[in-house]
């Protein structure tokens, strides 16, 4: 199994930076069809070939993702991917 870790520190503050991290979690589920469901201030994420969180804290946004053998071998794309999107939700891009 492969994993992905990205963290990134903002200052939005904590219902703002659930906000970004619903949008991300859209992008997820629009550009591979993961599902993502809150567990308190955790994003669960979902699919049959990963899954895995974006932790939401007051000043930084933790995504952690492990991937399937399935999809092991497009780690790179989808871990640009999801910096790309998590940089733009936060204004770092």
């Amino acid at each position: 199994m492969s994993s992905i870790r990205i963290e990134r520190e903002h200052s939005l503050g904590l219902e703002a930076a659930r906000g970004k991290a619903e949008a991300i979690a859209a992008r997820l589920a629009s550009d591979f069809g993961v599902s993502s469901q809150w567990a308190g201030d955790d994003l669960e994420l979902s699919h049959s070939a990963a899954n895995g969180r974006i932790q939401v804290e007051e000043d930084r946004v933790r995504i952690e993702l492990k991937l399937g053998l399935m999809l092991a071998a497009m780690k790179a794309p989808i871990q640009a991917k999801i910096e790309r999107s998590l940089e733009k939700a936060l204004g770092q891009a």
